[in-house]
């Protein structure tokens, strides 16, 4: 039996199906391509542009450095001045090729400064944050100057006065001691005093008016007050702080935590 439907005729015209059409549109659109040369001059458009900028930022003068903005100073000893004087031409001319590392260096070197960070503020600001030294002990000389050494135990400055609330320190030595010297030497003892001084708690090192070295297992505070602290040697120092904190709220003007196990207090 032949099959009833009949084939559906094309349209009017000759024309093909409307989706066709869109096909043979796409297929045919025109395509930009550019020609060699084309491609030349835009390569070297876009390396005459990046040219232009490097040497805008690398060579010329506008974006060079217009000031050096300086964070983390603490008193009048040490000033932004200073630290900007210290860096000098090392820190000028155009911002991106100033060597960071070299100006950390050139302020790490002044005595007072523990440390820095150095970094670019665009377009014109070299900023510098510095880390000051902080002393917690005054070493008092024999010329009657008075060193500052930091936690740390690096000596920064001296100047005719210790500064205020910083214990200084003070070697009277005994007998014993000085016979001792070829073992164990002033420096040395010097080091375990700053030892003590910067492992008191802030309450007790603002108290302290001296620390006291007769020899290295005999160091003593001289506290405000009228108070005295046995301390002994620098061995324990967190251990005896702890046990001293404890002790002063207890009536007295003699206090030993040479042995923190077995503390004492009297007068």
């Amino acid at each position: 039996m032949a099959d009833a439907r009949l084939a559906e005729p094309p349209p009017a015209g000759g024309r093909g199906h409307p989706h066709d059409e869109d096909l043979g549109d796409e297929e045919y659109a025109p395509r930009l391509r550019l020609s060699r040369r084309g491609v030349v001059v835009l390569g070297s458009f876009g390396a005459a542009v990046l040219g232009v900028l490097a040497w805008l930022v690398f060579f010329s003068s506008v974006l060079d450095v217009r000031s050096v903005s300086v964070q983390g100073v603490q008193d009048d000893r040490l000033t932004a001045d200073q630290v900007r004087s210290a860096i000098g031409g090392v820190g000028s001319g155009p911002l991106a090729r100033v060597d960071l590392e070299d100006v950390r260096r050139q302020v790490e070197a002044i005595p007072r400064v523990a440390g820095a960070e150095v970094w670019r503020g665009w377009p014109h600001t070299l900023r510098v944050k510095i880390t000051q030294r902080t002393a917690v002990a005054a070493v008092k000389g024999e010329d009657g100057r008075f060193t500052q050494v930091d936690a740390g135990g690096v000596s920064f400055a001296t100047e005719p006065a210790a500064p205020e609330g910083v214990p200084v320190v003070e070697l009277r030595l005994s007998q014993p001691a000085r016979d001792a010297e070829s073992v164990i030497g002033p420096a040395q003892l010097v080091n375990g005093a700053v030892t003590v001084a910067a492992g008191l708690p802030t309450e007790v090192r603002q108290r302290a008016g001296a620390v006291l070295v007769h020899s290295y297992d005999d160091i003593q505070l001289q506290l405000s007050g009228g108070v005295t602290v046995r301390w002994g040697s620098p061995e324990q120092t967190d251990r005896k702080s702890r046990v001293l904190v404890a002790l002063l709220g207890q009536k007295g003007t003699n206090f030993d935590v040479s042995a923190p196990d077995a503390p004492a207090v009297s007068g």
